[in-house]
């Protein structure tokens, strides 16, 4: 198995559970593993024969930006189930940060696996 990944995705959102988190934007930060087998694409240098990381990137941007979750496991939850289904990921490794959701910790969030590596 080989991995894609994408680290340090920064997108604004609206997320929360309290009523001043639904009023601002505040940002999330994804890193994605994705599996995938490289060697078709390596042989080929096409493009439509690789994960193509761009498209993952605006697909994430389009969907987090307007999407109002008050949970960001929910919101993980549905990030992983694009890139599986849209992308045709069999294994996906997620992480998602809320910056600043607690005062005394630099990152919190959640990391999710979803699928089976092949």
């Amino acid at each position: 198995m080989d991995i894609v990944f994408l680290r340090d995705l920064r997108i604004e959102t609206v997320i929360g559970i309290y009523d001043w988190e639904r009023k601002i934007k505040q940002t999330v930060v994804l890193d994605l593993e994705m599996s995938t087998d490289v060697s078709r694409a390596a042989a080929s240098e096409d493009i439509a024969d690789a994960l193509d990381y761009k498209a993952v990137t605006k697909r994430m941007i389009s969907f987090v930006e307007e999407s109002e979750f008050q949970l960001v496991e929910t919101l993980a939850e549905r990030c992983a189930g694009i890139i599986r289904e849209e992308f045709d990921v069999h294994w996906v490794r997620l992480t998602l940060n809320k910056i600043g959701a607690v005062s005394a910790a630099r990152d919190v969030g959640v990391i999710i696996e979803r699928g089976e590596h092949f």
